[in-house]
């Protein structure tokens, strides 16, 4: 049987996964590649932190060069993470007549272009199913599968680590803080949760799929993004009141007026897919025009369910279908179609769930209510909770409304919050039913 000789470069949690697979499950994956794949060199840069997994002796190197330089390497699997020295190496495998495989979504999201045109002058590939969602097949899906299809819009919990946190203060009662170091004793948050905590993991993942979509060439930084790190346990509670769990969703959605782009908390109804997914787990829902509605579930982080998307594109490479899809869909590129009209966020019409923090006294919900009605904002609910302190005269109002432009809602809202009723600390989400 035919050898194809492969290289890891990044021995972390993830490298040690894709190594395990390789060493331990040969003849199956021989099956279904045709060629043994043959794991001859790991690169990391630190030689000396305990492993977990023992490689066999002169595997394990330093030395990036000595994968770059070796032209029996036909592919190599960059799982460095971060955008340098992730980006140029992957410029020099690729200009040495290697294949990538990837599982960088910052690195994709921030250099795609670059790094695509230079496969394609190089004649190569670079494959990225585990730069989305983890163990789920969902760059296949919308690539390949779907290819019948305008996708009509993508809905995403793409942060299993945002996910766990909101589980956590569902289900345990309990503070943002509290979720949070129970995240990162877990290992599910890092020590400095910022990129998943702020949405901006989210945020480069949806431009991922949306470029896949709808073909939209966007920075990942235009997309307006909102974190969950000032969710508070007092909307949970509010949230599940009245029929919803909050999720921090990550959308994208094709209308007339052009392509609707944002992460936010936002309140999804109980009983929907998406609401019940629960833990360290990332879901997708894509609807197309011909195949309706699809729901994709799993782990989104961890070891072996990326290891397990990384596997499957390193066997899509070295059978050649990859190759294929790649220089049909020439993805990041500027030829072809223009780019696709991005809709404002103001434009962007929705439901909206209010929590005020307002005086107990007569007037002040009629003073809201008229400054609602006159930004033409109507209200679907209204719940006013007495508090627990008998001497306090501040109490919690929650309003739910009927669709509406979220340009005209932030207007409505910077004049409510002026109100000399209405104390600081309004929060705002988006509904999803």
């Amino acid at each position: 049987m035919d050898v194809a000789k492969v290289a890891i470069i990044g021995f972390g949690t993830v490298g040690a996964g894709v190594a395990r697979i390789l060493l331990e499950r040969g003849d199956r994956l021989a099956r279904h590649a045709g060629k043994r794949l043959q794991l001859v060199r790991v690169v990391d840069a630190d030689l000396k932190r305990p492993r977990t997994l023992l490689l066999p002796p002169g595997m394990l190197t330093s030395d990036v060069a000595s994968v770059i330089n070796d032209p029996e390497i036909t592919v190599a699997i960059e799982l460095i993470g971060g955008t340098e020295p992730a980006r140029s190496i992957v410029l020099k495998l690729l200009e040495s007549g290697k294949d990538v495989v990837t599982a960088n979504k910052a690195l994709l999201a921030e250099h795609g272009p670059e790094l695509f045109a230079a496969a394609r002058r190089a004649g190569r590939s670079i494959a990225f199913e585990a730069a989305v969602g983890g163990g789920i097949p969902i760059i296949a899906a919308i690539t390949q599968c779907l290819a019948a299809n305008q996708i009509q819009s993508v809905h995403g919990i793409l942060n299993s680590t945002s996910n766990f946190i909101l589980s956590q203060m569902e289900e345990s009662d309990c503070e943002y803080s509290a979720a949070l170091a129970e995240a990162q004793q877990r290992g599910y948050a890092e020590a400095n949760p910022t990129l998943d905590v702020h949405g901006t993991d989210a945020a480069q993942k949806l431009a991922i799929l949306a470029h896949l979509a709808f073909g939209a060439r966007i920075n990942w930084r235009d997309i307006p993004r909102t974190g969950i790190d000032l969710v508070d346990v007092a909307d949970i509670h509010y949230a599940k009141e009245l029929g919803y769990s909050i999720k921090l969703l990550a959308v994208a959605e094709l209308v007339p007026e052009g392509l609707e782009l944002h992460v936010s908390p936002t309140l999804v109804r109980h009983g929907t897919p998406l609401a019940e997914v629960r833990g360290a787990y990332n879901a997708i829902r894509v609807v197309g025009d011909a195949v309706g509605r699809l729901f994709f579930h799993g782990l989104g982080a961890g070891q072996m369910p990326t290891a397990s998307a990384v596997i499957a594109d390193l066997i899509d490479t070295v059978v050649g279908r990859w190759a294929i899809t790649f220089r049909i869909l020439n993805l990041w590129s500027t030829d072809g179609e223009p780019p696709i009209h991005l809709r404002s966020r103001a434009e962007a019409p929705g439901r909206f769930y209010l929590r005020l923090n307002v005086d107990d006294r007569p007037g002040v919900m009629s003073e809201i209510s008229g400054i609602l009605s006159r930004h033409g904002i109507s209200m679907a609910s209204v719940i006013l909770h007495e508090t627990e302190d008998d001497s306090s005269t501040v109490v919690p109002l929650m309003i739910m409304t009927h669709t509406v432009p979220e340009g005209d809602m932030a207007e409505a809202m910077k004049s409510v919050n002026q109100l000399a009723g209405v104390y600081p600390g309004t929060v705002r989400m988006r509904v999803r039913d």
